[in-house]
């Protein structure tokens, strides 16, 4: 119910975004497709803390060896996983490793010799991010914008007219033909969204 997205160059080199993975068969799947394609992963970033985006953490840390990335914003939400999880009733977890509070808004991060670009997009929570690839005109939006709907801000930290101002003053300024990749659901564009969107009219 969580899309989990891998990313990679020309040269194998992987990018993994919001590992979901609460299940061992989502673990299986993931780390399948990687050993297959014969990627080596370099990159684990979350768009946001929330504990379906972040189920699979440790797994992949400790599987490939890297460190999780998150926006500072989110550190209350991010170490607050284990208590969530309680209160959430959600049985077997593994806390997640202690990240690097490494992504800032309009900065870059590299995969090899592709550029993603780093957009801070508050409101369905303080520390969320997108990763823009604007070589191939995609966004990777996690829990902001989703195909005729948006996300929800009745959890900690979410706020609905933050939320809305962030899609229309941030997203809706890159072009029509650029491809939405959301947390939940099937791709869209922000043309679609602009014109079909009922929360954005």
């Amino acid at each position: 119910m969580e899309n989990t997205y891998v990313l990679y160059t020309d040269d194998l080199d992987a990018a993994i975004i919001d590992p979901g993975c609460y299940e061992q068969e989502e673990k299986e799947k993931l780390k399948g497709y990687i050993e297959k394609k014969g990627l080596r992963v370099k990159l684990l970033l979350n768009t946001h803390s929330h504990l379906d985006h972040i189920f699979g953490n440790s797994f992949v840390a400790r599987t490939w060896d890297v460190v999780p990335q998150v926006h500072v914003l989110d550190q209350p939400i991010y170490e607050r996983f284990d208590q969530m999880a309680s209160v959430y009733g959600i049985p077997g977890t593994e806390t997640p490793p202690t990240p690097e509070y490494s992504l800032q808004d309009m900065s870059e991060i590299f995969l090899g010799p592709e550029k993603l670009e780093i957009v801070h997009l508050p409101g369905h929570c303080p520390g969320h991010v997108a990763f823009i690839h604007a070589a191939s005109k995609r966004i990777f939006s996690g829990d902001v914008l989703f195909q005729r709907s948006i996300g929800r801000t009745d959890l900690p930290g979410g706020e609905h007219d933050t939320l809305i101002n962030t899609i229309k003053d941030i997203l809706f300024k890159f072009p029509d033909d650029f491809q939405v990749f959301s947390g939940h659901g099937i791709p869209t564009t922000i043309g679609e969204e602009k014109r079909h969107n009922p929360f954005l009219q």
